[in-house]
């Protein structure tokens, strides 16, 4: 098993925020792992919804903010439609995601997480969800 950070990044190559994901399989595809980062960053907000949201894609009646988001009202949010709005959001250029020292252009790409832990999302325009 591997885990993996993830960290977001600003353009500059400064890191805004990370957390890590243990017993994750060796192998897995980008598009696998974007949900997964996705998937755990809605179910952290979940366990004790505020009007405060830290992710990738931000609700869509959410307002950005300085690290993160400001949610209207507290709400549960679907991870479904934030990993789907996150996957649309990669295909039209709305963030880079590099693992090691490579970029991924492809979701279906395979990513080895023994050989490369650290995952970084460079985010280029405010990415909406669900």
């Amino acid at each position: 098993m591997a885990s993996v950070t993830f960290r977001d990044e600003t353009a500059t190559g400064r890191a805004l925020a990370e957390f890590a994901l243990p017993d994750l399989p060796e192998r897995i595809s980008a598009r696998e792992l974007v949900r997964l980062r996705v998937r755990e960053e809605v179910a952290r907000y979940n366990a004790s919804p505020t009007h405060h949201f830290r992710g990738l894609i931000k609700p869509t009646d959410a307002e950005a903010e300085l690290n993160g988001h400001r949610m209207r009202t507290a709400r549960v949010l679907d991870w479904e439609k934030q990993a789907d709005a996150a996957e649309a959001a990669f295909a039209r250029n709305g963030f880079l995601l590099l693992v090691g020292d490579r970029q991924i252009e492809d979701l279906d790409t395979e990513i080895d997480l023994i050989t490369d832990s650290v995952v970084s999302f460079v985010k280029l325009v405010p990415l909406v969800g669900g």
